[in-house]
């Protein structure tokens, strides 16, 4: 079977641009979270969220003209300005830049979103309610597609294999990445841009999980302290935006042009709940099957594990079932591994989540490095597994497993291991 490393990666989120800048700023223990000011909160109940922070590339901070022409930038909704910056990140980083056409008929991409392109949505139906209908962009419709980040990506690098999209809410990162690496399995492509991006920091956005009662509201004088997973004060998730990344490449391929490899993808699992729109069924179990799907497709055990990303979202009802579904597969193995909850730090980027968070797993393997769990100060449930609270550990990690959870019952784990 072929073999898929990683060899790039990108980032854009609420702790900055750059997997090694963000990835420093977390392991500190920083918040990205801070008062929305972009917008009037006034009318709504949360007023906090995970925003990218300006200024220059240089500091890891977000100035769009550096990276997107001023003239193409209203061609997009920020949902693909976040795609686009994490692709061109992940690209230079592992160096590919196919220059036949051979080449180009080997390199794909699949990124997708929870959501899309809300704010363009928004924006236009104001204008068709107001009798503006004549004075829509022509490109509003490409603006907000969930597939025209990697339509985008595809044209500015000329990576004629497939272009693809998941769309399943917050665990689309997750899949996204997966379904890559099984199209290189399978021989569709060589290397494939996989990843996720979101812009739902927004008035509509963030109305409408205000509206279902998801969000935090207890924390809205202490950003910082607002997303605090599987803490007893936890009173729902922190809202976040940006993008996440990978390069992922057939071993023998990589191999071939001496690139540097990050770590190799290890193994993938999905499940379906048949239970809810929005809650976990009882213990977990969509979770507990996803995971060990994925350890089933690698091969693996338990035992192998060292260290789990979990979905971890901040929500009363979530954590403490993902937390009991791990330790039921786990077993008396749950004692030997560190998880921990990385949108402590960022928030939740829905169907980003899952694509920043396989960034994280992954340097967590090369550093040898548990990111920490913020702000939590009293677990509502205890359990034997190390939530590394408040502070980074330093721990031998050979392989890590990541887990994202959705809306309508959707389930994805994947798996990546050192290289070797």
């Amino acid at each position: 079977m072929r073999r898929v490393v990683v060899t790039g990666m990108g980032v854009a989120s609420p702790l900055g641009l750059g997997a090694e800048h963000v990835w420093k700023r977390l392991i500190n223990s920083e918040s990205g979270i801070r008062v929305i000011s972009s917008f009037d909160t006034t009318e709504l109940t949360a007023k906090i969220a995970g925003q990218i922070p300006a200024g220059k590339r240089a500091d890891g901070c977000l100035d769009l003209g550096e990276w997107i022409p001023h003239k193409d930038q209203k061609k997009m909704d920020p949902f693909i300005h976040y795609g686009i910056i994490a692709a061109v990140q992940a690209v230079e980083d592992s160096g590919w830049i196919p220059q036949t056409e051979e080449e180009k008929y080997v390199s794909g991409v699949m990124i997708g979103s929870g959501i899309g392109g809300l704010q363009q949505i928004y924006d236009a139906s104001i204008m068709v309610h107001e009798g503006k209908a004549r004075r829509l962009s022509p490109f509003f419709i490409p603006s907000a597609l969930i597939n025209l980040i990697s339509g985008q990506v595809s044209i500015r690098y000329g990576f004629k294999g497939p272009n693809h999209s998941a769309v399943t809410a917050c665990a689309t990162g997750v899949h996204a990445i997966g379904d890559a690496a099984r199209l290189i399995i399978h021989g569709d492509a060589d290397v494939m841009l996989a990843g996720g991006a979101e812009a739902a920091v927004t008035p509509l956005g963030i109305a409408g999980f205000c509206a279902s009662r998801a969000l935090s509201t207890d924390f809205n004088d202490r950003p910082a302290m607002a997303s605090r997973p599987w803490d007893k004060d936890r009173d729902g998730f922190v809202m976040g935006e940006g993008a996440g990344v990978l390069v992922l490449e057939e071993y023998e391929h990589a191999k071939a042009r001496g690139a540097k490899i990050y770590a190799e993808f290890a193994g993938y699992g999905m499940s379906g709940d048949a239970h809810h729109i929005t809650a976990p069924a009882d213990h977990h179990d969509g979770a507990f099957r996803a995971m060990k799907a994925a350890l089933k497709s690698g091969g693996l055990t338990p035992a192998d594990i060292q260290y789990v990303n979990a979905h971890g979202t901040s929500t009363p009802m979530g954590d403490d079932l993902e937390l009991e579904a791990v330790e039921n597969l786990f077993g008396a193995d749950a004692k030997n591994i560190a998880m921990s909850s990385t949108k402590s730090a960022t928030g939740h980027l829905l169907g980003a989540a899952g694509a920043i968070e396989a960034v994280f797993s992954i340097l967590a393997i090369r550093d040898g490095i548990a990111p920490p769990t913020l702000n939590l100060d009293e677990p509502s449930r205890a359990s034997v597994i190390d939530r590394v609270a408040h502070t980074a550990q330093e721990r031998k990690i050979n392989i890590a497993l990541s887990n994202s959870f959705g809306f309508g019952g959707t389930n994805a784990s994947i798996l990546f291991r050192a290289p070797t």
